[in-house]
């Protein structure tokens, strides 16, 4: 707008639109992500299929305290939610403290969106009274969904988690073959255990032999547990599958039958795991279950996070409120890293 000899036109100098060309004047000096001209523009007043919703002008200029990135991420979000491809859209909550956000921005821009809780038959009593909190302060409806298998269930059916979700897959799938845990190289334990090639690698530290740069994808990344593995050999089945049965599984399931166009969850980038990898940007027009994925805090980092609660007064569970809780999921899960306080606090 202010580049020399560029005449200003005056119909952006009163009313909603001097503040959309504010907004986007103080963007433009600061870090942002996304086309922001693109969603700023294209994101006015309307009346929805679902309803009157807040307008987004008003929303974008509340939420300047709280910085470019989250001003930004509601032009995305409006953006998104308003494609007329997107009628049947799900939001995802797990009655954590991202989901409470997630909420807050879709219930602000959109009426008509579906809300689901899967629950995986170890859920926390805080986090299933936050679910009704939630319902009578943003007038919703969530769904609960029960687990296909729950989490005990699936314990005792495919095995127990260990340290991780990435770690607990690899272990599995070597367990399936009937690996020795042996330490040998990988050229020779592929030809002994040739279904099983990407956990071999895993364990022979081996994808830093083909280019990568990050060991993530190893076992080193975890020190010292390839020779703990050796010392004490694992025995029981060691496996992820109890949160596959008990949310992804039933997750993709209510997706297909509900004829779900989008899906919306509160997935952060800064959360780091293998989540970082596993996602490059906020948004996936397809992906492989033949739906859209938006994740309207990908690029929240945890200061942006505090910002947003402190600008528009999220109030989150008991569980972090009152028990002290740094994050939630099923009951005193031992893949989170605060188990062992979970375990005191219950």
């Amino acid at each position: 707008f202010d580049h020399p000899g560029t005449e200003r036109n005056s119909h952006y100098e009163s009313g909603e639109n001097n503040q959309l060309y504010r907004i986007i004047k103080k963007l433009c000096s600061t870090e942002s992500h996304g086309l922001l001209f693109f969603f700023a523009f294209c994101s006015e007043k309307r009346t929805q299929k679902g309803g009157q919703c807040m307008n987004v002008i008003k929303f974008a200029e509340r939420a300047e305290k709280a910085g470019a990135i989250v001003v930004d991420s509601i032009f995305k979000a409006d953006s998104i939610l308003s494609r007329k491809g997107y009628q049947n859209v799900a939001v995802s909550l797990s009655g954590g403290s991202d989901s409470d956000i997630v909420v807050d921005i879709c219930s602000r821009l959109r009426k008509d969106l579906r809300y689901v809780f899967f629950d995986t038959g170890i859920e926390y009593d805080a986090t299933k009274r936050h679910l009704f909190y939630l319902e009578n302060l943003y007038g919703i409806n969530i769904e609960r969904i029960p687990a296909a298998v729950p989490v005990p269930l699936g314990c005792s059916r495919y095995g127990v988690p260990f340290i991780s979700k990435f770690v607990s897959d690899n272990i599995y799938r070597l367990q399936k073959n009937g690996f020795q845990w042996e330490d040998r190289p990988f050229g020779e334990l592929i030809r002994l255990y040739p279904g099983c090639g990407s956990a071999l690698k895993w364990w022979c530290n081996q994808y830093r032999n083909e280019g990568y740069s990050s060991s993530f994808f190893e076992i080193s990344r975890n020190r010292h547990l390839k020779a703990f593995i050796l010392k004490h050999p694992p025995e029981f089945a060691i496996s992820s599958q109890c949160c596959e049965g008990a949310k992804k599984a039933v997750s993709r399931r209510y997706n297909k039958e509900n004829g779900i166009e989008l899906s919306v969850i509160g997935v952060r980038r800064a959360e780091g795991g293998i989540r970082k990898l596993a996602y490059k940007s906020c948004f996936a027009s397809t992906t492989k279950y033949g739906i859209a994925q938006y994740r309207p805090l990908f690029w929240y980092k945890n200061e942006d996070k505090r910002a947003y609660e402190r600008t528009f007064g999220i109030c989150h569970s008991d569980c972090y409120t009152v028990y002290g809780f740094k994050r939630t999921g099923c009951s005193c899960c031992p893949l989170g890293k605060e188990f062992e306080e979970e375990l005191k606090a219950i």
